[in-house]
């Protein structure tokens, strides 16, 4: 079970976010078995010794059978741990994101509420407009001439109907003639 990585001599070893890429779901193997080499993900190798066990059962080798079902097994192994990995790494991703949402959130209330407060220390600085003493009330009734004008509404002029022929001027002038 040989990872098909490998590193070249010129490449620095690079700090990557992922000190174990060992467990990952979509690294590809090269597996010898005793059918020659197989080469995929743990899912396609599972998937190609099985079926090969399933051909070994067929031709009754039993003995062969049990040894796919082993690689098949090993396989297997891989897979779930890779995805328990994977699984962690989603549940610490999530738990971060929540977190920061989180931050993000308290940081967002406290900026509105020094807003808030800086309005009101604003509104309460502004000068403030001279209180204007309504009118005495003098008994007084409006009356129409006082009252606001209303816009009187626009209608339309009444098309005129033709009462009579003689009314009527004729389409063609020529034809009439």
């Amino acid at each position: 079970m040989k990872s098909s990585r490998s590193r070249s001599r010129g490449k620095s070893n690079r700090n990557r976010s992922n000190n174990n890429p060992g467990n990952n779901l979509n690294r590809v193997f090269d597996s010898s078995g005793p059918e020659g080499k197989v080469r995929g993900t743990p899912q396609q190798i599972i998937d190609k010794y099985s079926q090969l066990a399933r051909d070994a059962q067929l031709s009754n080798d039993r003995v062969a059978a049990e040894n796919f079902q082993q690689h098949a097994e090993h396989y297997t192994r891989l897979q779930g741990e890779a995805q328990r990995d994977a699984d962690a790494r989603r549940a610490a991703a999530d738990e971060q994101n929540r977190q920061r949402q989180e931050r993000e959130r308290e940081a967002r209330e406290a900026r509105e509420a020094r807003n808030a407060e800086r309005r009101e220390t604003d509104q309460a600085a502004a000068p403030q407009p001279d209180m204007v003493e309504s009118p005495v009330d003098t008994g007084l009734v409006e009356t129409p001439e006082n009252a606001p004008k209303k816009r009187a509404s626009r209608s339309r002029k009444p098309k005129a109907k033709p009462d009579d022929a003689a009314s009527v001027a004729p389409e063609n002038p020529e034809a009439a003639e």
